[in-house]
């Protein structure tokens, strides 16, 4: 890669090979968050796909994998910080790689809200089981402490970080399999001849349930953006990326069987609860189990909202020393080798929006939030799903089983895109697709005049990404 002194920033690196593959894991399964989805998010994708809840994960876990793989190829080329930023801007050039960038951003930030959203109800349902109601204030107040503890991890040390966020998710994931499998035990079989039935399943209501499927698994992707801070990125980024997707994809589609199974194949009942995990355990009369759950979900939320800082820190910190965005981004502390302001940013953000949607129901705000960060993440990934494809020709690396990849991984993600927009979403989320382009061509204007203001430095950053 052509070093560009003049223009990219240098204030202090990240403290390059930290990580060790474990580690690297362990920052895609945090960010996966997969106690999450029994917890809370399967509400939404069984409300709308019935008992074909279990399909729809199955194949959203067929598109992120196929995605990954594109992913896996652009990281072995690209070990960069910025990943998705870098990996788009080299192929399409800086404009698109700073749109794909502030997507990006965007879509780690609002996965935090959507979990910071998200512990206010954990939490309840945890004191709920001990006959403890919180107030809304106290509610507030918690939420506000257990951001102020993400912001200290996230600043601290990114080792700890990916190291902490691994053994609270492994923990978490652990309570839910052996719970779940106690109420499989009770049922007394592991098969439900309604949910193979094939020919009654809700085939449109799977399909549209995709969108909220693939919220699921975002964040699987977000170990790229710790590749300068990876042992061996070239090979411990593709394993974190295709694994992480695989294994929690395997985990969704079963878990969400099991659960509407537990429920008798009520997945209406399902649908819309802000407690879903907690009414099949009651429905198996283990009301005891929700406590367990719903502090296993605590411990998920508070690893998926650090992995998100960290992530989100990570790209406004490429962009910050390419200076794209303000070049107080790309400092690094001295000491903790860790882009603090991008941190205090991301978590300033976090804090302003929560705050600022509070006084719906977080279970609305949960919603809303998620669905804007599935819009950006889909679409960055049908950019890198097409993108891997240029990327090798330009290289002349560029195989029949790179198109193909290539083509399924987009073919999927477009998929996605349209089902979420078409029908168009009714109130009250008839706006976000809007507030999502609004966003998008705010970021594209600041982009375009940054390059008629400054041509000479956007043609030395389109060197430096041609690597």
């Amino acid at each position: 890669m052509v070093a560009v002194t003049d223009t990219k920033i240098d204030a202090g690196q990240l403290r390059h090979g930290a990580l060790t593959l474990p580690e690297t894991i362990g920052q895609s399964i945090a960010n996966i968050a997969p106690t999450l989805t029994p917890a809370l998010n399967i509400s939404v994708v069984a409300g709308i796909a019935g008992i074909g809840s279990w399909v729809s994960y199955l194949i959203a876990t067929l598109g992120c994998v196929f995605v990954g793989a594109s992913i896996s190829s652009l990281a072995k080329r690209h070990p960069e910080a910025g990943s998705y930023f870098v990996y788009i801007g080299r192929t399409f050039g800086p404009v698109t790689g700073a749109l794909a960038g502030w997507t990006m951003i965007l879509a780690y930030l609002t996965t935090a809200m959507a979990v910071v959203f998200g512990f206010p109800l954990f939490l309840g349902n945890f004191l709920g089981v001990f006959g403890i109601t919180l107030s809304l204030p106290e509610q507030v107040v918690f939420s506000l402490a257990f951001i102020a503890l993400i912001a200290y991890a996230a600043y601290r040390d990114i080792q700890l970080s990916s190291r902490l966020a691994l053994v609270l998710e492994t923990i978490s994931i652990g309570i839910i399999i052996i719970i779940t499998a106690m109420v499989v035990g009770k049922h007394g079989t592991i098969y439900d001849p309604a949910q193979f039935d094939f020919a009654k399943l809700p085939a449109g209501g799977i399909m549209s349930a995709m969108a909220f499927a693939v919220f699921s698994f975002v964040g699987f992707e977000s170990s790229a953006t710790l590749a300068k801070e990876s042992s061996n990125p070239q090979r411990n980024i593709p394993i974190a990326v295709v694994g992480s997707a695989a294994v929690a994809g395997t985990f969704f589609t079963v878990i969400s069987y099991f659960m509407v199974m537990g429920m008798n194949d009520n997945a209406g009942a399902i649908g819309g609860s802000s407690s879903p995990f907690a009414d099949m355990t009651n429905a198996a009369h283990m009301p005891w189990a929700a406590g367990v759950v719903y502090f296993s979900a605590m411990i998920s939320a508070f690893a998926c909202a650090l992995a998100c800082i960290n992530a989100s820190s990570r790209m406004l910190y490429s962009m910050g020393r390419y200076q794209f965005l303000h070049g107080s981004m790309g400092l690094v502390h001295k000491v903790h080798k860790t882009p603090h302001m991008a941190v205090f940013t991301s978590v300033a953000i976090v804090t302003v929006f929560f705050l600022a949607l509070t006084p719906q129901t977080f279970l609305n705000a949960f919603n809303e939030t998620g669905t804007i960060a599935t819009y950006g993440f889909v679409v960055v990934y049908l950019g890198v799903a097409i993108s891997a494809s240029f990327d090798m020709k330009k290289v002349g690396l560029m195989t029949a089983k790179t198109v193909i990849i290539s083509a399924i991984g987009a073919a999927l993600m477009f998929f996605v895109v349209y089902s979420s927009v078409i029908p168009w979403p009714a109130a009250p989320d008839q706006y976000l697709p809007e507030i999502f382009i609004g966003y998008l061509v705010i970021g594209l204007v600041w982009f375009l005049v940054l390059k008629s203001k400054s041509p000479t430095v956007l043609a030395s950053i389109a060197n430096d990404m041609e690597g």
